[in-house]
């Protein structure tokens, strides 16, 4: 049977084994992994540890698009308040 491992149980098995504190043998006994799944895990935090630490291009971009969605609604009410203002003004 197949075991399916938590991402939070991925990373702290491979950070442990990133620390090189303990043989990837201690760990696997340690987790119950074999070690060549922890070398795997392993590189794979090795290869997406710089990604941590750039810039989220994609929440920044849906950020700015909702900004300027708002900012065209903020002044077409203004240009639609302005309208009805100089409007009421010939009532009164």
């Amino acid at each position: 049977m197949k075991k399916h491992h938590s991402a939070d149980f991925k990373a702290k098995v491979a950070l442990e084994a990133l620390k090189e504190q303990k043989t990837l043998n201690e760990l696997s006994s340690e987790f119950g992994v074999h070690s060549v799944q922890i070398s795997s895990w392993k590189r794979i935090l090795q290869d997406h540890l710089s990604s941590a630490f750039a810039p989220s291009t994609r929440g920044d971009r849906k950020r700015s698009d909702r900004e300027a969605t708002l900012l065209q609604t903020i002044g077409s009410l203004q240009v639609d308040n302005a309208f009805l203002q100089k409007k009421l003004q010939k009532f009164l």
